[in-house]
């Protein structure tokens, strides 16, 4: 086998700019075949095939806000959606410096070694000021990324609030119609109300770390209430002691919480993203979530309630963008914004205005 199969994917890159001896008309050539690669009706054939460079550019085209990408991006999540179901999905969220991708690259080792497909949907924040986002969890994720079934897919959390992007739930779909059967979400650094990856996984779980205060959070609801799982990470080291303490911390406050209508009491682990340890321990709870879930019926029940969920967001998104969009909208608004900032109308009369003239056009 050789050398250059196991590199990384920080020296893949080699950190070589472009050569300026590129010919122009060449570069054109290439990148219009790239594009046409997986332009034609055969992309959903070459995704339901597990063709990672397919299940790439079909995230791209749902993900893309060109209004001529829509109904190709809905015929294509159409054709995938007979095909989706068959996975286990799991979202991992925790604040910033938790480990959450070091947890996620030792995790999504130990499942293929299972002999698992892992496909890992990382969400980065992106910047309210440049609107740019660094989108490094390939790098981070080193050597799963060179896993041939492991799928690791970076997008930009835009303007989505809950910790994950616009397209995540699309994402799912294609991923599990491309044959991976452990879906693993990786949010944004999340607080007490940023829950919408609940809303679109089979199992959620926390990453929480020992001596950061964390312990009192036990005792608050919010995303603590939702998690199924809560996972003591980093512990290793002299921190081994106080990550025992904050376990028993922990289970002492999900005392305090009403009983899960999935039958599921939440457990609390330790683990080292670092030494790998406690890891086979956090997918058997996962293994005995699921296989609960399927006996008494909450499993399937839960996601029929999800897909209600978001055909309700979906039609907001949709209403939204019909607003936006709508060429005598985006003149009135700015009719009425210069209104507001005259102070000859308040924000609330001009909504119901702008509204009203929406309605009127519909």
């Amino acid at each position: 086998m050789s050398k250059q199969k196991h590199q990384s994917a920080l020296h893949e890159s080699g950190s070589k700019p472009a050569s300026a001896n590129v010919n122009p008309n060449s570069a054109q050539k290439i990148r219009a075949s790239r594009k046409s690669k997986f332009s034609e009706e055969n992309l959903l054939q070459q995704l339901l095939d597990g063709n990672k460079t397919a299940l790439g550019r079909a995230i791209t085209l749902v993900e893309s806000n060109q209004f001529s990408h829509r109904e190709k991006a809905q015929q294509l999540l159409e054709g995938a959606l007979p095909y989706s179901q068959r996975s286990i999905r799991i979202g991992i969220t925790g604040v910033p410096g938790v480990g959450k991708s070091t947890f996620i690259e030792s995790f999504g080792t130990y499942l293929i070694k299972q002999g698992k497909k892992v496909a890992v949907l990382a969400v980065d924040p992106s910047s309210s000021v440049s609107h740019g986002s660094i989108l490094g969890d390939k790098t981070r994720m080193e050597n799963l990324v060179t896993e041939e079934n492991a799928f690791i897919r970076p997008s930009a959390s835009g303007t989505s609030l809950g910790g994950v992007a616009k397209k995540t739930r699309e994402s799912i779909i294609l991923c599990e119609a491309a044959g991976f059967d452990v879906i693993l979400i990786e949010t944004v650094g999340v607080g007490q109300s940023e829950t919408t990856v609940h809303s679109m996984t089979d199992f959620f779980l926390l990453l929480k770390l020992a001596g950061a205060g964390d312990e009192l959070q036990g005792i608050k609801r919010g995303i603590i209430e939702m998690a199924d799982a809560i996972v003591i990470n980093k512990a290793d080291g002299d921190n081994i002691k106080a990550a025992r303490e904050a376990k028993l911390e922990f289970n002492r406050a999900l005392q305090l919480y009403p009983s899960k209508e999935s039958g599921w009491k939440p457990k609390v682990a330790l683990s080292s993203a670092l030494e790998q340890t406690g890891i086979d321990s956090v997918w058997e709870l996962i293994k005995e979530f699921e296989k609960l879930g399927k006996e008494n019926g909450f499993f399937l029940k839960n996601r029929k309630e999800q897909n209600k969920f978001w055909l309700l967001q979906t039609i907001n998104e949709h209403l939204k963008n019909r607003f936006y969009q709508n060429p005598v909208m985006k003149n009135e608004l700015e009719i009425q914004l210069k209104a507001i900032e005259n102070n000859k109308v308040t924000a609330f009369a001009a909504a119901d205005l702008l509204i009203e003239k929406f309605e009127n056009l519909a």
